[in-house]
């Protein structure tokens, strides 16, 4: 008994074997007999590609954004109510983030009206935010196309399984439910690339969230700064 078990057993893992070696073959043929497949898995890797570099590069300028000294501020200040404000310009070009170009520039306005500072301590802002936000649109455009290009390869590949299913004589389900999975390998593909772009681009979002509220946080103390009566 135990022999005949251990029989079904390794013809049973042979068989399982046998067929994920024809999956893979099979799969492997798709991308290279297909050539429209071909183009839609080539397309969806370049996709990933770019959406990988945009994200590292985005994450890692994003990161260096936020990370400010959190005297940064306070050391502005002092350097303020001393007149010292040749100091707190220094101060702001070794500090490399945006907040840091924002204050200079309204260090280099004190002495014009308050509205005058104030409207170019937002056309800086709004120029960092624009440089934190670069390329990170093209991972939303990905997010949506990319599934549809999975899509469109599953779609075309199924008309041409049925096309040469109507001319086929061997109708059975093996050879129906081969055609059809192997096909739904693009969709697969396009939705995983979809889905990392999306999640991509929306953690993005939030870090660049975050820094924007700092950056009018630190826009409101300057300017209650300047407002503070000299003393």
């Amino acid at each position: 008994m135990q022999s005949i078990f251990l029989f079904f057993q390794a013809n049973t893992g042979t068989a399982a074997a046998a067929a994920t070696e024809e999956a893979q073959e099979s799969v492997f043929e798709l991308l290279s007999h297909s050539t429209f497949g071909m183009i839609i898995m080539i397309a969806l890797f370049v996709m990933s590609i770019i959406a990988v570099a945009i994200f590292i590069s985005r994450y890692s300028t994003i990161k260096k954004a936020t990370a400010i000294d959190e005297g940064f501020m306070n050391n502005i200040r002092a350097n303020v109510q001393n007149g010292n404000i040749g100091a707190a310009r220094t101060l702001c070009q070794r500090t490399d983030s945006p907040i840091a170009r924002m204050v200079e520039k309204g260090l280099m306005r004190i002495g014009k009206p308050l509205d005058d500072i104030e409207r170019s301590i937002e056309n800086v802002g709004k120029l960092e935010i624009y440089k934190l936000e670069k390329n990170t649109n093209i991972l939303a455009i990905i997010a949506g196309v990319a599934p549809m290009f999975g899509f469109l390869g599953t779609i075309a590949g199924m008309i041409q399984t049925f096309a040469d299913l109507s001319t086929a004589n061997n109708l059975s389900i093996s050879v129906i439910a081969g055609g059809i999975y192997i096909k739904m390998f693009t969709s697969a593909a396009g939705l995983i690339v979809g889905i990392f772009s999306y999640v991509a681009y929306n953690i993005l979002n939030n870090m660049i969230d975050r820094v924007v509220n700092n950056m009018e946080t630190s826009t409101f103390n300057f300017i209650d700064l300047l407002q503070e009566p000299a003393g």
